[in-house]
């Protein structure tokens, strides 16, 4: 509703055809909106005639002109509560939502795609809690005003490698992704996009020069980009395994996005099937394959059989004792 608001608010007048194509929804939808408005204080009224459609009443048509930047910014992540908190504009979203019902002033209405410049949130894994490192803040601060920040970086580690230092690093910081509950930084460094977890920033500060943007920049592509190219570079070890029809049907939820889209092509529609897989390690690799139960057989190599075999042998034990 506070969509349909914005729009009457922008147009005078709007047909309810227009207003649900707009918005995505059926006419009737439209109808349904306009009485709990109705119930709520704000008026619509009826236009007849060929011009005819709906608008907002006279007396609750208030301009927001009082709406300032970063409300209009916050109001435009209201659907994503943790995001707006951590992004420190909890009480910006409130203020805005108070003055809601209006249209935006002429200076603001390039907000919207402001904050899709510079926020992504890339929605699979809905049933991870988010959490809010100490330099969400801080960093989305930077991103906001394009000021370059300098961070101590702590480097993840694959598994059974030594810990990288910490280092320390000048970046450029273009943008925020929200994934799985974990947020990322995109920055520039040295001409190079990169993506960086803020739960491994150690140190940063903000400096107090600006940067000028790369007006070319899609914060959308880059991160698939960017996600794609790191997803693909740990998938360095490959596993045979022998998939029944039904293990064919689960292979996609099994493993990662990323090893599914080198395989799928591989698999018939109907029917069992054999395998090259590629996989992270091989203690992954047994772990993904214990999904599929009785449905998958790993026949190489060996060390990946055996592996299976011992923790099906300890289920065995644990269970029929």
């Amino acid at each position: 509703m506070i969509n349909l608001v914005m729009l009457l608010q922008r147009q005078e007048v709007m047909t309810a055809t227009r207003l649900a194509r707009e918005l995505g929804v059926t006419p009737r939808t439209i109808a349904r909106d306009i009485v709990e408005l109705a119930d709520a204080g704000i008026g619509v009224e009826p236009v007849r005639g060929r011009t005819g459609g709906y608008r907002l009443s006279h007396d609750v048509r208030i301009r927001l002109g009082n709406l300032d930047r970063e409300e209009v910014e916050a109001l435009f992540l209201s659907g994503v509560p943790e995001a707006v908190s951590g992004l420190g504009l909890s009480r910006a979203s409130a203020a805005a939502r108070l003055k809601l019902g209006a249209a935006l002033a002429p200076a603001l209405r390039g907000a919207p795609s402001r904050v899709g410049d510079r926020f992504h949130l890339d929605a699979p894994a809905w049933f991870r809690e988010v959490e809010t490192p100490p330099a969400l803040t801080e960093v989305a601060r930077a991103v906001w005003h394009d000021h370059p920040i300098t961070v101590e970086y702590q480097a993840g580690t694959r598994l059974g490698a030594e810990t990288p230092p910490v280092r320390t690093r000048t970046l450029q910081p273009y943008g925020l992704v929200l994934k799985a509950g974990v947020w990322y930084l995109i920055a520039r460094h040295h001409d190079r996009f990169l993506a960086f977890r803020l739960d491994r920033m150690v140190r940063l500060r903000i400096e107090d020069d600006t940067f000028d943007r790369s007006r070319e920049f899609d914060l959308v592509a880059t991160w698939r980009d960017l996600s794609d190219r790191f997803g693909s570079s740990m998938l360095v070890q490959r596993i045979t395994i022998r998939l029944t029809e039904e293990g064919v049907k689960g292979l996609k939820g099994a493993i990662s996005p990323h090893a599914w889209s080198m395989v799928r092509d591989e698999l018939p529609p109907h029917g069992s099937a054999m395998v090259d897989l590629p996989v992270e390690n091989l203690d992954v690799a047994v772990a993904e394959m214990f999904r599929l139960g009785a449905e998958v057989e790993i026949l190489a190599p060996d060390s990946a059989r055996m592996r299976m075999a011992r923790q099906v042998a300890r289920l065995a034990d644990m269970y029929l004792r």
